[in-house]
């Protein structure tokens, strides 16, 4: 590897872990545990991601690029650090269940603004929400998950919707995982426009300036934040009609798969 280029990934890496490193000293996550977490990904993506064709990865393999021994390797390729709680699988139902309240005529006023629902009811409900727009997930699942969250209230026997999107005002460790969730998707598609011609590269955009007055910046943060809601409006309303949950009516009968938008496309 040329040595510009070598001192670039660094100056970069060195970069994404500042505020990565300010969370965890924030949380008390302690550098022993930060490097036994980075070990364990270097053998995971190496077990998965950099196998020759036709052969068995093997630990000699994996000690070979990743730089760690053999008794590492193997001791690591053992532990399943994830915590299979489905939380990232609740917290995706849950915005769904959002986006189709805001934009369903179904379950919107004479304003156009989202209704308040019983839960159950032979007409429209929160119950019906649910069904049309998260699958085969409980009712009572989501909204237990939406009141833990913040993001509905019960009023007079009814649901009634406080937030534009799911904005975690509750648990903490719920804003960590999507952390986690939203800044790897990001990666992600940067590691693949790193490798792919013009043609084949995501979508990923970002605007700044540097020299604004700093008494413009609630004004400029209000005005990004209302333009970005609006925005992601839109692109739900596109990207809805081709998710299966969302859409019965999608014909495809492919792999499942995730697509989505940051001000960056991700698979």
């Amino acid at each position: 590897m040329e040595a510009d280029l070598k001192r670039t990934i660094y100056f970069s890496i060195a970069r994404l872990l500042h505020p990565l490193v300010k969370i965890l000293l924030r949380y008390n996550i302690p550098y022993g545990t930060f490097c036994e977490l980075a070990k364990w990904v270097y053998v995971d993506v190496a077990s998965s991601e950099f196998v020759i064709q036709g052969r068995k990865q093997t630990d000699s393999r994996i000690a070979t690029i990743t730089g760690l021994s053999r008794k590492e390797v193997r001791r690591l390729r053992g532990l399943n650090p994830y915590d299979e709680s489905g939380s990232p699988e609740r917290y995706n139902r849950a915005v769904r269940v959002i986006g189709g309240w805001r934009k369903d005529k179904i379950f919107l006023d004479s304003k156009g603004l989202p209704r308040e629902l019983p839960f159950e009811d032979a007409g429209t409900s929160f119950s019906s929400l649910v069904k049309s727009y998260s699958g085969d997930i409980p009712p009572r699942a989501i909204l237990d998950e939406m009141l833990r969250a913040g993001v509905v209230e019960l009023k007079r026997e009814k649901i009634k919707l406080l937030s534009k999107g799911y904005i975690v005002k509750k648990e903490e460790s719920e804003k960590i995982q999507i952390l986690g969730e939203d800044v790897s998707e990001l990666i992600s598609t940067i590691n693949r426009n790193l490798d792919s011609e013009a043609n084949g590269a995501f979508f990923q955009r970002k605007v700044s300036y540097d020299n604004i007055p700093e008494e413009a910046l609630i004004k400029l943060r209000k005005l990004l934040s209302d333009k970005g809601e609006d925005f992601t409006d839109s692109v739900d309303k596109i990207i809805s009609r081709y998710d299966r949950d969302a859409n019965p009516a999608v014909k495809e009968k492919g792999e499942r798969r995730k697509a989505g938008l940051g001000i960056f496309y991700f698979e």
